[in-house]
């Protein structure tokens, strides 16, 4: 049995677990730096589209200000993860709109990224396993000890998974109807507008389900500490060999 999987008492929460957790969801869903890059493409697109009705224009504004804030990213060797994100992201919307020529679609996989992701919260929560906890995990250094050594935190795991789900599918319930029935200025700015306030507050419950939940089991140091102790035996071993 691994030191991941054998079955450990609940550790309780630390004094700083509010700015433990904090600084890792800051680091996990990239903060306001992130926020920023995720907004600045669509932002971009709908305003020149408003202005002109250029959907050329518009997407090819979209993907340059995209890999700008990558190559950004490059020159000051910081994490690209939310970078990359984004270009793939925006990549994808313009080339479905030059394909259709609707500049609404622009917009489209992003939001069936938007539903499908919704309904992974879901699905995984329901089967036992909450996609915040894979995400959040690696960052907390717990990997999956959660699952059977940690309950309290697969709780408060699973709680933040179905608040992600339900906002998630909330925005979608709003957007979906609007693709049919507005223009794609109309679309392009509530979307805008439900970018951010969503997703603080899917952050803000998931810190507040965490900062109350168990302490993370830290695995890493758990395996280096039995690695440590294996060498020692095994040293003892040799000198006693030795002797």
């Amino acid at each position: 049995m691994t030191s991941v999987d054998k079955p450990t008492t609940t550790p309780a929460p630390p004094a700083d677990a509010k700015a433990v957790t904090e600084a890792a969801l800051f680091e996990a869903f990239g903060g306001v730096r992130g926020m920023v890059e995720t907004v600045l493409p669509g932002l971009l697109f709908v305003t020149i589209f408003t202005v002109n009705k250029d959907l050329h224009v518009s997407a090819i504004a979209a993907l340059a200000v995209s890999l700008l804030l990558v190559v950004v990213r490059l020159v000051r060797k910081d994490t690209m993860k939310h970078a990359f994100s984004g270009v793939f992201g925006v990549a994808f919307g313009v080339v479905f709109a030059m394909m259709t020529g609707n500049a609404k679609d622009f917009y489209l996989p992003g939001m069936l990224y938007t539903l499908g992701l919704a309904l992974a919260y879901i699905v995984t929560t329901l089967c036992g396993v909450p996609l915040i906890g894979l995400i959040l995990g690696p960052v907390f250094k717990e990997n999956l000890s959660w699952r059977t050594r940690n309950p309290g935190r697969k709780k408060a795991y699973a709680k933040a998974s179905w608040a992600w789900g339900l906002i998630l599918l909330a925005k979608c319930a709003i957007l979906f109807p609007l693709y049919w029935w507005a223009n794609t200025s109309q679309l392009g700015w509530v979307l805008i507008a439900l970018k951010i306030p969503p997703f603080l507050l899917a952050v803000w419950l998931t810190w507040v389900f965490l900062a109350k939940a168990p302490a993370p089991i830290d695995v890493f140091a758990e395996m280096e500490a039995e690695e440590a102790a294996e060498k020692a035996r095994k040293a003892a071993a040799h000198g006693e060999a030795g002797a």
